[in-house]
């Protein structure tokens, strides 16, 4: 039986090289995308293929499906993983409300709002668009996003990426729907704060396991819900933030 296949965006660091990591360990070929060479560093390690392009380009996502296809014949897992949009200078207090912060939400331009919403919203969209005919063809397939806490509480820090992440949230419960029966999954992963970045006190006293999320962990977390121990989870907006977000 031939490996499973998965793409990865974002793999050069942090979140998608840490995924990367992991599911080359369990045994899965990788195709990967940077807009540096970072997947290009992680790949020679890995033994994957590696891409430059951008998520925000249409081209170079129908690159890295087609690449795939041509090399592996087929795509069973897909990482979007697209990063933070761009912090408005707002301090990071998490999802507090805070009297005294200025969000600046009417200063924010109709272009600061639009590179989220590609970045974030949009990059989901036009790689589901190509990659679930294929899964559906398959016999499935399994997509997972990687989104924020601030998806469930909206950070200060990141009003746009809050905004565009409680749309990719309703946008994958609409897909989970409308591709339950072709048996093509997606689910949201949502870190809190990560090892990837130092912890502030004042951030840490937000969390009750009162530390940083490890790496490896959301790794492990992204590879159960790509896999088939997973078969049965569709739609979810799974947390990993330690416990910090206070709904239930």
């Amino acid at each position: 039986m031939s490996a499973p296949v998965a793409l990865v965006t974002g793999a050069g660091a942090g979140i998608g090289r840490a995924v990367a990591e992991e599911l080359a360990e369990r045994g899965y070929d990788l195709v990967l995308m940077t807009r540096s060479d970072g997947a290009e560093k992680v790949a020679a390690k890995l033994g994957g293929i590696a891409l430059r392009g951008s998520v925000t380009e249409t081209v170079d996502l129908e690159r890295m499906v087609q690449t795939a296809l041509d090399r592996f014949g087929r795509i069973d897992a897909v990482l979007n993983n697209t990063g933070q949009a761009p912090n408005t200078g707002v301090h990071a207090t998490g999802s507090r409300f805070d009297a005294e912060a200025d969000l600046r939400l009417l200063d924010l331009t109709d272009a600061e709002w639009e590179q989220a919403f590609e970045m974030i919203f949009l990059s989901v969209v036009r790689m589901t668009r190509l990659v679930a005919p294929i899964m559906a063809r398959q016999g499935g397939g399994a997509i997972v996003n990687i989104t924020s806490f601030a998806q469930l509480e909206p950070s200060y820090a990141f009003p746009t990426g809050s905004a565009m992440r409680m749309a990719l949230a309703g946008y994958s419960k609409l897909f989970s729907d409308s591709w339950g029966r072709q048996n093509v999954r997606m689910n949201n992963v949502l870190p809190g704060f990560m090892d990837n970045y130092p912890l502030e006190d004042h951030a840490r006293d937000q969390i009750p396991l009162g530390r940083s999320g490890l790496m490896a962990e959301l790794a492990k977390t992204v590879a159960f819900l790509m896999g088939p121990d997973a078969g049965y989870i569709t739609g979810q907006s799974v947390l990993l933030d330690g416990g910090m977000n206070r709904g239930v």
